[in-house]
């Protein structure tokens, strides 16, 4: 799997590690029950410190992206591709809001951003950036 976190970027790096692991899981690339490197070795592969992997790793397991078994390791979690439950559906739909409201004070068009979530779902499926 390759990860590329940009530093200056406005998202916490921890979150762009994490959004990538779920790219992963969304792609085919990381199928359930897939290992993941250790939080300490995933650090020292990406430079980053080892706090940061464990937030991102957290992050994931409290979406059941992941699961953390303790002495045995971090495994994309069997669930990890599911249907999302009327709560989850609820939070997408509030994290979409704004980024809507966004693109709707842009004068972006329905069609035009229709557009932009095809693609991106291409882009994600089809593994590239």
């Amino acid at each position: 799997m390759f990860i590329e976190i940009e530093p200056h970027s406005a998202v916490p790096i921890y979150l762009q590690l994490a959004n990538q692991i779920m790219e992963g899981v969304a792609s085919g690339g990381l199928p359930p029950g897939s290992p993941l490197p250790s939080g300490r070795s995933f650090a020292a592969d990406l430079g980053m410190n080892m706090h940061t992997v464990n937030k991102a790793y957290h992050y994931l397991e409290e979406k059941k992206m992941i699961e953390i078994i303790p002495k045995k390791g971090v495994f994309i979690h069997p669930e990890g591709i599911r249907r999302a439950t009327e709560e989850e559906k609820n939070r997408i739909e509030q994290e979409l809001r704004p980024i809507l409201a966004e693109a709707l004070c842009l004068q972006l068009e329905k069609e035009e951003l229709q557009q932009m979530i095809e693609q991106t779902i291409r882009k994600i499926q089809g593994g590239s950036k």
